[in-house]
């Protein structure tokens, strides 16, 4: 999770965005009347981000105190009861909208992460996320992958070197990219590269390339290209991976397998709040059972 700081960023950001100038709708509450609402699941999914909904509610109105009953990596299915809260009503309302969509995206995103994740159950490779994020909540979003069970890819265009296809095309071969990043490369950084063709693949094997990534191939293409490597570079599947072809690209003995829709393109999963008289209760719903998120 992000630094208290940089989260609060964030959330100010997206409350100023919903709030403006005020939340003309909540203001035909009466500023004293207070209660009690319930945030429950209406999907079945994982829960990722539950912390920041209580952020965002403490952070519209202070008076408003927030119960969690599940931790984020939970399972829920419809009817859940994920948190409960009290406080002025007009300032629970104000806060609804930026928090569930906090919880969704982020939910949707550990979902869908926990699905690919076990299609590859039992076998010896890493699912993991990608650059393809929204601006801003990147560290969010990969945050909720590792929720789901997945691993990140690099942060940023910082923390380690990628040569992709267009990189190779400026520089006029893959052998003149690569001589050219490890004359600025410290020792600690690694490099990758990609490669659309056998040739390309031992092309960077030549020059010791630590991380070859296998873009676009076919199934037997990308065996072919493990047997070549025989673990002499970390193996990246990427491009065209879709849930229902996973366990086979795992199967080729690649290393890891890249995901872009793990955060540009997932479902959000649906949440609900809903005002009304409940019993405040640290109780949970979940059975310990229910709670290892398979």
């Amino acid at each position: 999770m992000l630094p208290t700081f940089q989260l609060q960023k964030i959330i100010d950001l997206a409350l100023g965005e919903d709030l403006g100038s005020g939340d003309l709708s909540s203001r035909i509450l009466p500023k004293r009347l207070k209660g009690q609402a319930e945030l429950y699941a209406k999907a079945t999914g994982v829960v990722a981000g539950i912390d920041i909904v209580a952020q965002v509610f403490k952070r519209v109105d202070s008076q408003i105190s927030t119960e969690i009953l599940i931790s984020d990596g939970t399972k829920v299915v419809p009817g859940t009861l994920v948190m409960q809260l009290r406080g002025p009503l007009s300032s629970i309302l104000s806060g609804e909208r930026t928090a569930l969509n906090f919880l969704q995206h982020l939910s949707g995103i550990a979902t869908a992460t926990r699905k690919a994740v076990k299609q590859v159950e039992g076998l010896p490779v890493k699912i993991t996320d990608t650059r393809k994020t929204l601006g801003g909540w990147r560290a969010l979003q990969k945050y909720a992958v590792r929720i789901g069970g997945g691993y990140n890819h690099r942060f940023g265009l910082y923390d380690a070197v990628m040569l992709k296809d267009n990189h190779l095309t400026a520089m006029r071969g893959l052998t003149a990219a690569v001589e050219a990043a490890y004359k600025q490369l410290g020792h600690m950084v690694k490099l990758e590269v990609e490669c659309e063709s056998m040739a390309q693949v031992q092309e960077a094997l030549d020059h010791g390339v630590e991380v070859i990534m296998l873009d676009n191939m076919t199934t037997e293409q990308m065996q072919q290209a493990v047997s070549l490597i025989n673990h002499r570079a970390i193996v990246e599947a990427s491009g065209g991976m879709k849930t229902g072809r996973l366990r086979e690209v795992a199967e080729t003995g690649v290393d890891v397998i890249s995901i872009g829709a793990l955060t540009h393109s997932v479902k959000a999963l649906d949440f609900s709040l809903d005002v009304g008289e409940i019993k405040f209760t640290t109780r949970r719903r979940l059975e310990s059972g229910e709670n290892d998120g398979s």
